[in-house]
């Protein structure tokens, strides 16, 4: 019972790699009580991926090859499914798309800026969750979209291995919503792609784990290309 999941969003997998790590006991699974969601980040656009993005997208479903996994959903945007698009060639499941789980638009398409204040604007969203620039939306107005897609994906896929794709500021705007810690340094620092499980007990966080590990030099190439 010890998976871990993705930078595109799922349900906990995440201590696949540590068995010495506390697992929740073994009576939650059995009883249907513990679920793991693993969150598999890509870039926000709506186009395909790169080749080197291609590339990791297959690394994604390498890393899951030997781990049960129940349930897959997305993001309708395209690089959010083509993340895990041979993760679900490999295991036989439909992705479920979710529009609320798209990135969040700090701004407005007519609110032209440059990035320094795109980041600025991103810092402070995490610190005063009201505020957005103009037309752009808030991180509480994204966690009133995207957590009820969580806590209904907990509720009906108790004790099951869910894996998610979507981008990495709505990434850690949910889990943020679980855990304050996770803010702007966090999200800062997230790869593309870039795998986090989510461990729950019912619709309790227990914890939050890294399980990608990136290839440095194809990581570098990846997020040129698909920035």
């Amino acid at each position: 019972m010890q998976y871990g999941l993705a930078n595109t969003t799922t349900i906990d997998l995440s201590i696949l790699h540590n068995p010495h790590r506390r697992s929740l006991d073994e009576h939650d699974y059995l009883y249907g009580k513990a679920c793991r969601i693993t969150l598999c980040i890509r870039g926000r656009e709506n186009q395909g991926l790169s080749a080197e993005g291609d590339a990791a997208a297959k690394r994604v479903a390498e890393y899951f090859s030997g781990i049960d996994i129940h349930y897959l959903a997305s993001s309708p945007y395209a690089r959010a499914k083509q993340t895990i698009q041979y993760l679900a060639e490999s295991k036989l499941l439909p992705v479920a798309e979710y529009e609320e789980l798209v990135e969040r638009p700090i701004k407005g398409l007519d609110y032209k800026s440059t990035w320094d204040v795109i980041e600025e604007a991103i810092r402070k969203s995490f610190i005063d969750h009201d505020f957005a620039l103009e037309g752009g939306e808030t991180t509480w107005q994204a966690q009133q979209r995207a957590i009820p897609v969580i806590e209904k994906l907990l509720e009906e896929q108790q004790g099951k291995n869910i894996v998610i794709g979507t981008h990495g500021n709505i990434m850690t705007i949910i889990m943020n919503y679980y855990d304050a810690e996770y803010g702007y340094a966090f999200w800062n620092q997230t790869s593309k792609p870039d795998i986090y499980s989510m461990m729950f007990n019912r619709n309790r966080l227990e914890r939050i784990e890294r399980i990608w590990e990136p290839d440095s030099h194809a990581e570098e190439a990846s997020i040129a290309a698909d920035t």
